[in-house]
């Protein structure tokens, strides 16, 4: 079995999916099914500081499409990535190992949840911020914007802090202005719908 790569990643994540209020998995990590029965979801992760053993992974973006069946726990998840079209052919690499789940660490989970990957391919993915607004366009695959949802206190965001979500222990509650996918037969609208903020520390093999 050959030596698996260190690598780190640091960052921010934001999701939309079909939920049609705030996604029960954050809070019961998995164990009660979305609220529509099954999960369709679209996420973006902005690579603020990385590595792929000594390839810099910093300032690259990724968008993914999900496809779950059910409860999250139960697998059979169909996952595509993009790849940022700036990558070099060592950070492209790693970053399809870290984002099928074969690098092992914190996405490692996806090896064992993903019962079919409908592959990986290099993409012009902008992941931009304006104020509050988070948007995510992959070409004409993927057209994102998400937002906080309002809290009492306006200058301060509605927090889940301190769970045991895989992505990281605090997720902002937002909403979609924006929710488009058109990508491996799927055209999905999930704007007004449930989206998540998340700010992210993830690293492997360990873990």
């Amino acid at each position: 079995m050959s030596e698996l790569t260190p690598w780190t990643i640091k960052g921010e994540l934001i999701l939309n999916c079909n939920c049609t209020v705030f996604c029960p998995c954050v809070v019961s990590l998995g164990a009660h099914p979305p609220t529509e029965g099954y999960c369709q979801a679209w996420a973006g992760v902005r690579i603020d500081e990385g590595n792929y053993g000594d390839e810099d992974l910093s300032g690259l973006n990724i968008g993914l499409v999900l496809d779950i069946p059910g409860l999250m726990g139960r697998g059979n998840w169909k996952a595509a990535a993009y790849i940022d079209e700036r990558s070099s052919d060592v950070a492209y690499d790693g970053l399809v190992k870290i984002f099928s789940g074969a690098a092992k660490g914190t996405t490692g989970l996806f090896s064992m949840l993903v019962s079919e990957f409908l592959g990986a391919e290099r993409a012009p993915v902008e992941f931009t911020t304006e104020g509050n607004a988070r948007r995510l366009m992959v070409g004409k695959i993927i057209q994102g914007e998400v937002v906080p949802v309002a809290g009492n206190d306006p200058d301060q965001d509605i927090v889940v802090s301190n769970t045991g979500y895989w992505m990281g222990p605090d997720i902002t509650i937002a909403t979609a202005n924006k929710g488009k996918v058109r990508a491996h037969g799927r055209v999905w609208d999930f704007a007004g719908r449930s989206a998540e903020i998340c700010q992210i520390d993830w690293k492997g093999p360990g873990r």
